[in-house]
């Protein structure tokens, strides 16, 4: 017979700063919360909330992730956040007004989209 196993969480330090990180893309959008030192805090995706197809691409998804991702953020004890953004997508600006209306205090706001200088050939044009 099987032995039941305990999973031991790993205990993040409690922090009033933090990092959140916002990668967008045409299809979903995923966002996770960090403590100073780069520890995950928690995570959270349009498709893991539950959205699936076209709905992960939608800016409701995209703060309905967020909220959950500053939910754990707060009971880990964060108020003020950075907050780092990248890539293209609708649920760019969404969730960035979302982290803006929880109530933590936004200390800074970077874009770090990667910008090709001149990489490989462009995939064709879609035609239509």
């Amino acid at each position: 017979m099987a032995k039941n196993k305990t999973k031991k969480l790993n205990k993040v330090s409690t922090t009033d700063k933090g990092r959140i990180y916002v990668s967008t893309t045409f299809n979903n959008t995923i966002i996770s919360a960090t403590n100073e030192k780069g520890d995950t805090i928690a995570w959270s995706s349009a498709g893991n909330m539950g959205f699936k197809g076209t709905r992960k691409s939608t800016p409701y998804a995209a703060t309905q992730a967020v909220d959950k991702v500053i939910n754990k953020a707060r009971e880990v004890g964060i108020k003020s956040v950075e907050v780092f953004i990248k890539g293209p997508g609708v649920g760019r600006d969404a969730s960035l007004r979302a982290i803006k209306n929880s109530g933590l205090a936004v200390s800074m706001l970077a874009d770090i989209t990667p910008i090709p200088h001149n990489g490989p050939r462009q995939k064709k044009r879609r035609r239509g």
